[in-house]
């Protein structure tokens, strides 16, 4: 458990660096005059090109991450589901004994 307690925390970290590495090399083309920046404008679509290029490259890298991510939060749902459903059941058989309590003491 412990190699996936963090693992929203790694994919996401492994993600932004995918994605830094990317506007790193495209700022780099830029710098360069291998891909045309002016301005603003250039830069946006260098951060745009960068997300672009980055989202296929970590969909197949980043898989087993996104699979352990996706245990660790399946399983919180799940963990929080059971916590729930057992206090309504709590509160639920708190109501009904005094339900009954009253019931009892009308009867009486």
């Amino acid at each position: 458990m412990s190699s996936k307690s963090h693992a929203t925390l790694r994919y996401t970290s492994l993600r932004a660096s995918i994605f830094l590495a990317c506007l790193l090399v495209f700022t780099l083309l830029g710098h360069f005059g291998i891909i045309p920046v002016v301005g603003a404008t250039g830069f946006v679509f260098l951060v745009l090109l960068a997300g672009l290029v980055s989202a296929p490259i970590s969909y197949v890298v980043l898989s087993k991450q996104r699979d352990e991510m996706s245990e660790q939060i399946v399983g919180k749902v799940s963990t929080l589901k059971a916590r729930t459903k057992q206090r309504i059941a709590d509160q639920n058989a708190e109501e009904d004994a005094a339900d009954e309590a009253a019931r009892a003491a009308v009867q009486q």
